[in-house]
């Protein structure tokens, strides 16, 4: 009797420590158009990459970024099934392009990381602004607002005359 209970809690322990592993997994990059690593002529009309689990369609983000530092997808990132993608269209300068994801797996952890190949031949492509920089968005259109140094200046009046009527205020009623 003892020797099955042994057996038993033994076979607990192994399933705890060993089961634990495989559920924890999360989604991972198995293959990509094009391959990472790859050496195209000509750039794909879309960039994706299969993972090996189902994604969740939530929030997906999937970037090609040039050797000019300039965005060449063009979209948002969409999500079919075990599968990311962008639109690309043409490249443009020869060197390497990076491809930067970021899409939630099944279990619903964030899983991001690059990718890279490498264009051999020039292209007639128009990249997009820089990352992280809104279509149109330049320093020139920058310098067309306020500068920030009002606000500031305005924040501290307004707290300045604020704090002087509540330190007068209370004099008056004092009296």
């Amino acid at each position: 009797m003892m020797r099955r209970v042994a057996v038993a809690l033994l076979a607990m322990l192994v399933s705890v420590l060993f089961g634990a592993g495989i559920a924890s997994a999360h989604s991972g990059v198995i293959s990509s158009t094009p391959e990472d690593g790859a050496t195209i002529e000509t750039g794909p009309a879309r960039v994706s990459l299969t993972f090996n689990e189902e994604l969740q369609p939530t929030f997906p983000t999937l970037t090609v970024v040039g050797p000019d530092a300039r965005l060449w997808s063009k979209g948002k990132a969409v999500v079919d099934g075990r599968t990311v993608s962008v639109e690309v269209g043409e490249l443009g300068p020869v060197g390497e392009y990076t491809i930067a994801f970021r899409v939630t797996s099944a279990d619903g952890h964030p899983v991001s990381g690059t990718r890279h190949f490498t264009l051999s031949k020039a292209g007639t492509g128009t990249p997009g602004p820089k990352p992280g920089q809104a279509q149109g968005d330049s320093k020139e259109a920058a310098d067309d607002g306020l500068p920030v140094w009002v606000f500031i200046v305005g924040g501290v009046a307004l707290f300045g005359a604020g704090l002087a009527v509540a330190l007068l205020g209370g004099r008056t009623r004092k009296k």
